[in-house]
């Protein structure tokens, strides 16, 4: 490739991911510098830990350095490529590098999540790219489609099933009738969750890359303490055999619409997080294991599915390239990064419906006392808070103990949900605090 310039590249970084982008640079070269149409180089990998071993890549002939200040102070390096996780230091490192002129690539969507408006907004002040294709739905394509694929449509909402550890949980809870728990330390001993798994299993893991879906789809931020987020730690075995028996699957979903429900009947946008009833026969569904899934809705496009693996050494290093290989590009034959390709508020940013003002289906387990009439009351508080029943199922009739009483409600606003739940956790014959799961996607 004589005459062609050279694009220099420095990682940030050599865990599971970093090893991937080099492994991918090692056995893809050739293929990878012909679409780049320039050579590269991989001109210093900075790491903490310089011995460790790293499965398939020899260290001693990698160009390794203890100290990220050899990437970002390094003239010669273009792109850096941040792979080290977490808020701090990786921020910092990425406004040094963007401040230098260095196009960045990040997998980090905890960072984008919390701080994506000021690195955005620095790296169009200084004329870069940012690439993060890599930080929502490892190796699955998504960003790129949202950002550009979809540019002549109105996105109207998107679902998606975007962590592995919560969907490979649910997965096997639902396959094999286990429990929660158990499930978790089996997903444990795989390595498809953590050791300390709370950000994946309580629906942090899935808000973070909401917030970025939601920037890019809606061109609004949403403070990610105002996106309602719940785990999984909650579903029970009985409640997925009850969601069966009904026609439906649960899901951990990470859910964006545009919505008229929104102050005095102007448009919004809801985002919410968390574990979700959808019919048995819809896609989302069918994502089994540590897939990831997003089910998106343009009004001139209509309904699409992306659908892969979320995660993983070689589909998040795929999705690492995917950016690096645009900017190498352009780099290469002299072509600026534009402003217009960051994610940015729209000239009229749609505003956050407040939780309480959302309406969906949703699906009850009232564990209660089989005396006369208890069923009539629990209805009537439904009914003076403008909740109907579209269906009951109830369990182990005609014993001393408290009995499952399962509802499916017609679409009701979760602001009178609440108001009758309280209600009806306070009668004298209702055991325990009911448990509610709200339902997407329509009838079953």
């Amino acid at each position: 490739m004589s005459g062609v310039n050279e694009v220099r590249i420095g990682l940030l970084g050599l865990g599971t991911v970093g090893a991937g982008v080099v492994k991918i640079l090692q056995t893809r070269r050739q293929m990878l510098e012909e679409r780049a149409g320039a050579r590269l180089s991989l001109a210093a990998i900075a790491d903490a830990d310089l011995t460790r071993p790293r499965e398939g890549l020899d260290l001693g002939a990698l160009p390794m350095v203890g100290d990220a200040a050899r990437v970002l102070e390094d003239a010669t390096i273009q792109i850096v490529v941040e792979l080290i996780g977490g808020l701090e230091p990786a921020r910092t490192f990425i406004l040094r590098a963007l401040a230098a002129g260095k196009h960045v690539v990040t997998a980090n969507k905890a960072l984008l999540a919390h701080h994506g408006a000021e690195l955005y907004d620095e790296a169009r002040r200084r004329g870069v790219s940012l690439g993060f294709e890599a930080a929502v739905a490892g190796g699955i394509p998504l960003i790129r489609a949202v950002k550009e694929g979809l540019v002549a449509n109105r996105i109207l909402s998107l679902a998606g099933i975007v962590n592995g550890t919560c969907n490979y949980i649910l997965s096997k809870m639902t396959d094999e009738g286990l429990d929660f728990s158990l499930v978790l330390k089996e997903a444990q001993a795989h390595g498809y969750a953590e050791a300390d798994p709370t950000l994946d299993i309580e629906g942090m893991d899935s808000a973070h890359k909401l917030q970025i879906l939601v920037a890019l789809a809606f061109r609004t931020f949403v403070d990610l303490k105002h996106i309602h987020t719940e785990g999984i730690t909650r579903v029970t075995a009985h409640d997925i055999e009850y969601a069966r028996e009904l026609g439906y699957r649960i899901k951990l979903l990470a859910i964006a619409k545009a919505t008229d429900h929104a102050g005095a009947g102007g448009v919004g946008v809801e985002a919410r997080v968390h574990p979700t009833m959808i019919p048995a026969g819809s896609p989302l569904a069918a994502v089994a294991g540590v897939f990831n899934a997003v089910f998106l809705t343009g009004d001139a496009v209509g309904d699409l599915m992306f659908y892969g693996r979320g995660a993983g050494q070689l589909p998040t290093a795929s999705a690492v390239w995917s950016d690096m290989l645009e900017i190498a590009r352009r780099i290469g034959h002299g072509i600026p990064s534009l402003a217009l390709e960051l994610p940015s508020v729209g000239r009229e940013p749609l505003p956050l419906t407040p939780m309480e003002a959302i309406r969906c289906c949703y699906y009850l387990r009232v564990m209660m006392q089989d005396r006369p009439g208890a069923l009539s009351r629990v209805a009537g508080i439904l009914g003076e808070n403008d909740i109907s029943i579209a269906n009951v199922i109830q369990k182990g009739r005609g014993t001393r103990e408290a009995v499952p009483v399962v509802m499916l409600t017609h679409e009701a606003r979760e602001r009178d949900m609440r108001t009758a739940l309280a209600k009806i956790d306070r009668m004298r014959d209702v055991s325990t605090p009911t448990t509610m799961i709200r339902v997407e996607g329509g009838p079953a």
